[in-house]
C-alpha cells in the first residue's frame, strides 16, 4: 500500500490512447484545482500515485474540453505502467528532487565523473525519474569522445548492475557484436547457428536499431518471437545451445534500452556509450568471450583505420578491466553486405545463406564464416584456419540451418518474413562500373521507406563495387509498405544521385575500389 496524505485531492483516471513511446505522460486541465494548488506548469515532472503503485511522469496542460476538471489523462505508456482501470483514483504531487541531474550538468561542462555518480545516474534512469530531455542531455554530454576509459568502465558496471544478470556456470560462453554502420551486415543469426551446431553456448541478446534500418532483434522478429522472458531464454539456450532474443525483454542492462530509444531520435551513437552498451549486455548475459566486428570504411560508422585502432583499444581496456576476454576483427566497410537492407529483406538473406541456396549472397556467407571461425578458434584449441573450414562445413551440410530452425521453434516458431507491396527501381543511365556506394545514404533511403518500424520496408542493392553495369540495369530497389513512404524515399534518392556512383572510366573505378 502506498502512503497518500489526506490533504491530497484524488483525480479520476482517463485513458486518452496517446502513444508517447517510453515517455510517461499525463494531462491536466489548466484550471484544475490540483494544478493550482500544486503550482504545476507544462512539462513539470509529477509524482503520480495510485493505491498500489507510482511513477514519475511529464505533465502536459490542456486548455480545451478534452478533460473534465476532476480528471487526469494518461498516455498509453503511463496507463500500462500503473496498470489502471477507467475511473481509478490518482493523486498527483511534486516528486523529490533528482540529485543525479547535477552530475549531468558537471559532465556537460567537461568534468570527469566518478563511479558512484554514474551509478546514481543509471539508477535514476532505470527507476523512471528521468524525462526524455534528461536522457538526451546525458547522451549528448557523453558524446564527442568526452569519456575516458575509466569512466566507460564505471558506466558499463552501473548498467550491468541495473538489471538482471545470468550465470551459466560454464568456463566459456560466447557472444559477438558488430559496431554497426554497415547496412545488411546481419551475420549474427548465421554465426549463432554455426556455433550452437558446434556444441558451444551462445546466449545471444541483441538490441533494436539505433541509427540503422534494422538491428538483429528487428530482423529476427520477422522470423520468430524475440521477446523472451529470462526463464524462456534460459530454457531455449539449455535445449539448443543458443538463442536469438531481444535484450530489452529480459531486462539485461535495462538502462541501455531506454538510452537507445533517445539515441535513435538524436541519431547519436557515441563511442563511450557504444562500448558501455555492448559490453554491459554481454556481461549481463553471462558471456566470457566476445568477438567485436568492426567494419571500417569512408561511409561506415568507423571511417578510418586510425579511428578503428583507437576504438578497439578502448574496447580492450574496458573489457580487460571487467574480466572479459575480447577479440577485435576489422572488416571491409566500404559497401553494404548481402542484398537486403531492412528487417524482412535481411531475414531473406539469412535464410538463403543458412539454406545454402545457389543465389545466397556470397559476401554475407563469407563474413559469417570468418566470424564464426574466429570464435571457434577463440573457444577451442583449433589451429588457425580450421575454424573457418569447420564453419563452412556446418553451413554446407545443413547442420547450421537445422540448428537455426530448432532455435526458432523453441522461441515460438519459424515464420516467413513479410513482403512489401510497393517498389521503385533505380536504374543505370549509362554503361560503366560501380565506383562507390554510400552506406549512410542507403541507410537513410531504407529508413525513409519505413524501416525498421515497417518490417517489410527497405532497400535491395543489386550491384557491388567494381561491377560492370549496362544502361537500364537495376542498381537498387526500394521496398515500402505505403505509397507515402515510398515517395519520401524516392525523393531523397533522386536528390542524392551519388548514393550509387557509376563511372565510365574503368581505370579510375579500379583505383577507387582497390583495397
Amino acid at each position: 500500500m502506498i502512503f497518500i496524505p489526506e490533504r491530497m485531492t484524488p483525480l479520476k483516471a482517463r485513458r486518452l490512447g496517446l502513444d508517447t513511446q517510453q515517455e510517461l505522460t499525463i494531462y491536466l486541465r489548466a484550471d484544475s484545482a490540483v494544478c493550482k494548488s500544486e503550482g504545476f506548469s507544462a512539462l513539470s515532472r509529477v509524482l503520480v500515485r495510485t493505491e498500489h503503485s507510482h511513477v514519475i511522469a511529464t505533465l502536459n496542460i490542456i486548455t480545451g474540453e478534452l478533460l473534465h476538471g476532476g480528471e487526469i489523462g494518461l498516455s498509453e505508456s503511463a496507463w500500462k505502467k500503473l496498470e489502471l482501470e477507467e475511473g481509478d483514483s490518482i493523486w498527483a504531487s511534486h516528486p523529490p528532487p533528482i540529485g543525479s541531474i547535477s552530475h549531468i550538468r558537471a559532465k556537460v561542462y567537461g568534468h570527469t565523473l566518478k563511479q558512484e555518480q554514474y551509478r546514481e545516474i543509471i539508477d535514476d534512469i532505470v527507476s523512471g525519474r528521468y524525462a526524455d530531455i534528461h536522457l538526451a542531455a546525458f547522451i549528448t554530454a557523453c558524446g564527442n569522445d568526452n569519456m575516458n576509459n575509466r569512466e566507460i568502465t564505471d558506466l558499463t558496471e552501473a548498467m550491468v548492475n541495473s538489471g538482471s544478470t545470468i550465470s551459466w556456470g560454464l568456463p566459456i560462453v560466447l557472444d559477438k557484436h558488430c559496431v554497426g554502420g554497415l547496412p545488411g551486415n546481419r551475420t549474427t543469426p548465421i554465426v549463432v547457428s554455426i556455433l550452437a551446431a558446434s556444441g558451444l553456448t551462445v546466449p545471444k541478446t541483441s538490441s533494436r536499431a539505433i541509427t540503422s534500418p534494422a538491428g538483429t532483434a528487428d530482423t529476427m522478429e520477422t522470423l520468430t518471437n524475440v521477446s523472451l522472458s529470462l526463464d524462456e531464454m534460459k530454457q531455449v539456450v539449455c535445449e539448443n545451445g543458443g538463442c536469438l532474443a531481444w535484450g530489452g525483454s529480459v531486462r539485461l542492462s535495462p538502462a541501455d534500452d531506454l538510452l537507445i530509444k533517445v539515441e535513435r531520435v538524436l541519431d547519436i551513437d557515441s563511442e563511450g556509450q557504444l562500448i558501455a552498451s555492448v559490453l554491459s549486455k554481454k556481461i549481463a548475459a553471462g558471456a566470457t568471450h566476445v568477438l567485436i566486428d568492426m567494419p571500417v570504411g569512408p561511409t561506415a560508422k568507423v571511417r578510418s583505420q586510425k579511428s578503428a585502432d583507437k576504438l578497439a583499444d578502448s574496447f580492450r581496456k574496458v573489457a580487460n578491466a571487467l574480466g572479459l576476454t575480447i577479440d577485435i576483427m576489422f572488416s571491409d566497410g566500404r559497401q553494404p553486405v548481402g542484398v537486403g537492407i531492412g528487417p524482412a529483406l535481411e531475414a531473406r538473406d539469412i535464410l538463403a545463406v543458412l539454406q545454402n541456396t545457389a543465389d545466397a549472397p556470397s559476401d554475407l556467407k563469407a563474413r559469417a564464416i570468418e566470424l564464426a571461425g574466429a570464435m571457434l578458434e577463440m573457444a577451442t584449441d583449433m589451429p588457425k584456419g580450421e575454424g573457418r573450414k569447420r564453419s563452412r562445413e556446418l553451413i554446407e551440410t545443413g547442420k547450421a540451418w537445422n540448428k537455426f530452425k530448432k532455435i526458432c521453434e523453441a522461441q515460438g516458431g519459424l515464420r516467413e518474413p513479410p513482403i512489401a507491396p510497393y517498389r521503385f527501381e533505380l536504374i543505370a543511365h549509362q554503361q560503366g562500373w560501380v565506383q562507390s556506394v554510400d552506406n549512410r545514404r542507403l541507410s537513410q533511403v531504407a529508413k525513409l521507406a519505413g524501416a525498421p518500424a515497417d518490417l517489410a520496408a527497405g532497400v535491395e542493392i543489386h550491384v557491388k563495387l567494381g561491377d560492370q553495369v549496362r544502361p537500364n540495369q537495376p542498381l537498387l530497389t526500394i521496398h515500402a509498405e505505403s505509397v507515402g513512404e515510398l515517395n519520401y524515399a524516392v525523393e531523397y534518392l533522386e536528390a542524392h544521385e551519388e548514393t550509387v556512383q557509376v563511372s565510365t572510366d574503368k581505370e579510375a573505378c579500379d583505383a577507387a575500389t582497390a583495397l
